[in-house]
């Protein structure tokens, strides 16, 4: 790693801290392109971390060491990324801003305990950024703005602050204003408003702290009295207020303590003005996420049960505690193989440590429950891609574990004699279906290999091996988590191929009909005899399938007649007219022929596949298709046009209705085919800019469209 930690501009051994109040947990959040990871970047540079800045157009960022990142200049997956400013180890945790990979933003939040809300001082904010703003409220997570990009010359710093006013709501105050340079267009320095001092950047980090000009000092005043007014209504001090209000002059000591528990409360939003290329900003940024972010003991953390379920008390983040830890990305690398993230809640991590790994609830996402002992090898403390040894992981802190045999993302690490379970994460539910399809018998064996790894360390993904239409499916968030899925299975040394997606049909019979099979051949020795008449009834959608015995005076003895059941059903699942499986009808053997020495049980079970056969011919069965059940969140705006999408998708609208749980959206409840719905995800998103999303639930079976069921049917039979 020596080698790679060169490569990456990386300067001295990994930051080591021995108590949890020396640490903070920052998630950096904000839509793709806002500049989150150029931002990551300057830090690591501002704090020493690293002697040189790269660029993400040239793939040599810290962050974006995935070969996908790079070749999309784009984040694809968590990066957690360190640094120490004044005694106090902050762990940078870098999330895509795309909405495909909002598992990867989804652990990123439960690693941290603040959140960094990226906006760009040149393109606002999308609707999903402010959808996370509500989500990080409701569960007060300390949270403050950096408005990057200054140095672009569209970028508008008033504008973006009105827009974080207009959609995070109040409290959310800048705590610098730019200052423009010589130039008039560049931004040169901050103005500090609790301080009343120029911070100017001409010369570089630290910046050049003096006297504000005459200029500025109206901008400052005006600014500054809001943002006092907006720090003491959150202060502690209830006579402060009427202190301020009654003209007494509140000290600058005063008023960031109170600004200190304010943020880390969650009550209170700095904004901070930052340019990742020229340093503006960045020693602000970084006293704001030591002095302003709670440490780990201040944060709550989640619950945990026995591995059995059984209750168990509240964690706390100490490092005496029991060892509780999560896995909260997993990812495999060619040259050390599985690394696991790993977020200690409580107790201290160790190398050498005998720990007790376990996964529950992810059964239908392809993580089969799973508890195993296992002991650490070494930690890590990672920064990017390049991984430095540490001693141990106290409570708190985030490290790195190779080799494990079992870690996968969301599973709970805790010590072997007392096994725990943390409560997991909440997970989107992926639903844009692609099928794939080794190229040959070797390559079947690398994708199950490239598969495993994939679904252990990504939870947003769902691998499905559909029993019916014979189809390997994976389901994704979207079009670019599938492209990124792809390219890891093929740069896993995998030939494949993706093919439409098929959906599960069903045929049925509308009308009663009669049918009768025989199966009569002589060709020396025993041969096979066997003749049946059956009546097919429908019956209601959901009732299943019936089979009655009606036969008289012995035509079909009676150790044959469950033969005919047998046979029948063995059709039933083979289908009649598409190939789809058989439902709901009522199958009535009233008569049929038996031969002393040549009947069978094979025979009667062929007789009993013919007539039902028979019976189709006469009777055309349809084709039934699965309708889900559809809930559509997407914001009021939009609603007009979802609505005229869905009619056009054979949708049955059951009605809309404010959304309870956020202002300015509503929600739309319909019942649509299964197969209007293979791209839903990404309509969707385009017709919402990103910001609509759905569930879907199975409800029924309908019949197809004659003209749609006609079509199947061609596909179907052979030329």
């Amino acid at each position: 790693m020596a080698q790679r930690n060169q490569e990456k501009g990386v300067t001295g051994a990994a930051p080591v801290v021995t108590g949890p109040d020396r640490v903070r947990n920052v998630v950096l959040v904000g839509h793709s392109g806002a500049g989150k990871t150029s931002l990551v970047e300057a830090l690591l540079v501002a704090s020493g971390t690293i002697g040189r800045a790269g660029s993400v157009v040239d793939g040599t960022t810290v962050c974006d060491h995935d070969p996908a990142a790079v070749r999309q200049q784009r984040s694809v997956s968590l990066c957690c990324a360190p640094l120490v400013h004044d005694g106090v180890k902050v762990n940078l945790l870098d999330t895509p801003g795309y909405a495909d990979f909002v598992g990867e933003l989804r652990a990123g939040l439960r690693a941290a305990d603040a959140a960094l809300f990226v906006v760009s001082a040149v393109d606002g904010m999308d609707a999903a950024t402010a959808a996370l703003w509500e989500e990080c409220a409701a569960v007060d997570m300390p949270r403050a703005v950096a408005v990057a990009r200054l140095d672009h010359p569209r970028a508008d710093f008033d504008e973006a602050v009105a827009l974080c006013q207009r959609v995070f709501g109040d409290n959310v105050l800048p705590l610098y204003l730019p200052m423009l340079g010589d130039d008039g267009v560049s931004v040169a320095g901050l103005l500090g408003l609790i301080t009343q001092r120029v911070f100017d950047y001409t010369g570089g980090l630290p910046a050049d702290v003096r006297e504000p000009d005459p200029e500025h000092l109206p901008a400052i005043a005006e600014s500054r009295n809001e943002l006092i007014e907006g720090i003491i209504a959150e202060s502690e001090d209830e006579t402060l207020m009427d202190r301020y209000l009654g003209g007494e002059e509140i000290g600058t000591e005063i008023l960031i303590e109170d600004l200190e528990k304010a943020v880390a409360r969650g009550h209170f939003y700095p904004v901070v003005p930052v340019c990742a290329e020229t340093g503006v900003g960045l020693d602000a940024l970084l006293e704001v996420l030591t002095a302003g972010f709670p440490s780990p003991p201040e944060h709550d953390l989640p619950a945990v049960t026995g591995v059995d379920g059984s209750p168990r008390p509240p964690l706390t983040c100490d490092p005496d505690g029991p060892l509780v830890a999560e896995v909260v990305k997993t990812t495999v690398d060619r040259h050390v193989g599985r690394v696991s993230l790993v977020r200690v809640f409580s107790g201290t991590l160790r190398p050498d440590q005998l720990i007790h790994v376990s996964g529950h609830g992810m059964t239908d996402r392809g993580h089969p429950d799973h508890d195993a002992d296992e002991r650490v090898g070494h930690l890590y403390s990672p920064l990017g891609a390049s991984l430095r040894e540490v001693p141990a992981c106290v409570a708190g802190d985030i490290c790195a574990i190779t080799k494990s045999g079992s870690a996968e993302t969301g599973d709970t690490i805790s010590a072997k004699d007392e096994p725990l379970l943390i409560a997991p994460w909440e997970m989107p539910e992926p639903l844009l279906p692609v099928a794939i399809v080794a190229k040959s018998r070797a390559d079947e064996d690398a994708l199950a290999r490239n598969l495993a790894r994939l679904v252990a360390g990504d939870p947003t993904m769902r691998l499905e091996r559909n029993p019916e239409t014979h189809q390997l499916v994976l389901w994704c968030m979207g079009e670019a988590h599938a492209d990124v899925v792809l390219d890891r299975l093929r740069s896993g040394g995998v030939e494949l191929d993706t093919e439409p997606v098929r959906v599960s049909l069903r045929e049925t019979f509308t009308a009663g009909a009669r049918g009768h099979g025989r199966h009569v051949k002589q060709s020396g020795g025993h041969g096979q005899y066997a003749v049946c008449d059956i009546e097919v009834e429908p019956l209601p959608r959901g009732t299943g399938f019936e089979f009655v015995d009606k036969v008289v005076g012995g035509a079909v003895p009676h150790n044959y007649i469950p033969s005919v059941e047998k046979g029948v059903r063995a059709q039933m699942e083979r289908g009649l007219v598409a190939g789809h499986p058989v439902v709901d009808l009522r199958v009535t053997l009233f008569d049929g022929k038996a031969h002393s020495v040549d009947s069978s049980d094979a025979a009667f079970q062929t007789a009993g596949a013919l007539a039902l056969r028979d019976a189709a011919e006469k009777a055309q069965p349809a084709l039934l298709e699965p309708v889900d059940e559809v809930t559509i969140r997407v914001p009021d705006s939009a609603v007009g046009t979802v609505l005229g999408d869905l009619s056009g998708r054979r949708a049955r609208v059951l009605g809309t209705e404010p959304d309870p749980d956020a202002e300015g959206r509503t929600l739309v409840r319909a019942e649509v085919p299964a197969t209007e719905l293979l791209r839903y995800a990404v309509e969707l998103r385009s017709m919402t800019a990103g910001a609509g999303t759905f569930r879907r639930e199975f409800a029924r079976y309908d019949p197809m469209p004659t003209h749609l069921a006609d079509q199947i049917r061609k596909e179907h039979t052979p030329a």
